[in-house]
């Protein structure tokens, strides 16, 4: 009979081979998107289909930004996301005071935050737009950035993260004659650059995927983002798949990388927050 060290070490051979095999299977689709980003045209409809490119070529690319406006779409998505990182401020804030403050309604006005969580986005687009519609900016940068500031999700999570603060740390600055602004900037922002990289992750996310919201708010194409460009690209160039393929790659390989660096502290900030 095996041991239970031999037994747990076969265990844990077993796993990682189970979980090397489910990884290969998930990576396929997006390996084979990069590869056929540099594939020309008439290659990737090729039998047998090749795995790499036998004449890679960057001409996929090059045509994104010269027959179609992907530099505009680049560079309003940038916008959005540049503008989303002072939302995650607000949400931080809005997190913070309700861990560390006490006030009349406190615990109500959290829970109607949280009730908000359970309802549709789809389902307050139409009176979101009439009021943007009422203040004039349907059909603006203002209009497309301002609904996505604030979110439920975030003050909860700033909220729960914060909560583990020690009081008495914030209450000693409070003593030392620090203000309110100065302790949330110089104290509470460095003890929580955990839970703040994951919310600039997850802002980062919804900024570099926002589709839909731009498609209804912007009439004009000026204003489309990345992934209006990528749907545009798809019924423009539906026979072109190496492009399409390369609009894919140019999309996701961002997100990829800013994953790939801030993995860390997504898995601590969630753990540290509580949630599992």
């Amino acid at each position: 009979m095996l041991t239970t060290a031999k037994r747990k070490k076969t265990e844990k051979i077993v796993m990682t081979i189970i979980m090397m095999i489910g990884g290969i299977l998930v990576s396929i689709p997006f390996l084979w998107m990069i590869s056929s980003a540099f594939k020309p045209e008439n290659e990737i409809l090729a039998i047998p289909p090749t795995i790499f490119p036998e004449n890679p070529t960057f001409d996929n690319f090059i045509k994104l930004f010269t027959e179609m406006n992907f530099l505009v779409y680049l560079k309003n998505t940038l916008i959005i996301v540049a503008v989303s990182s002072v939302g995650l401020l607000f949400n931080g804030m809005a997190g913070y005071g309700f861990a560390k403050f006490e006030f009349k309604g406190k615990e109500k006005l959290f829970y109607l935050v949280l009730a908000t969580m359970m309802i549709p986005g789809q389902v307050t687009m139409i009176p979101v737009y009439l009021l943007l519609n009422e203040m004039g900016l349907t059909n603006t940068m203002s209009g497309i950035i301002l609904p996505g500031l604030v979110a439920a999700f975030n003050i909860f999570l700033f909220r729960q993260f914060m909560a583990t603060i020690p009081t008495s740390l914030i209450e000693a600055a409070r003593l030392d004659g620090a203000g309110e602004f100065y302790i949330f900037f110089r104290l509470i922002i460095p003890v929580a650059k955990p839970i703040f990289a994951v919310q600039a992750v997850l802002m980062f996310i919804a900024a570099w995927n926002s589709f839909l919201w731009p498609l209804i708010i912007a009439n004009d194409e000026s204003l489309y983002t990345l992934s209006v460009g990528l749907s545009l690209l798809k019924g423009q160039y539906a026979n072109n798949f190496a492009l399409q393929m390369a609009g894919a790659a140019f999309m996701v390989v961002p997100i990829m990388i800013i994953f790939g660096f801030f993995q860390k502290y997504i898995v601590e900030g969630f753990t540290m927050s509580g949630i599992k």
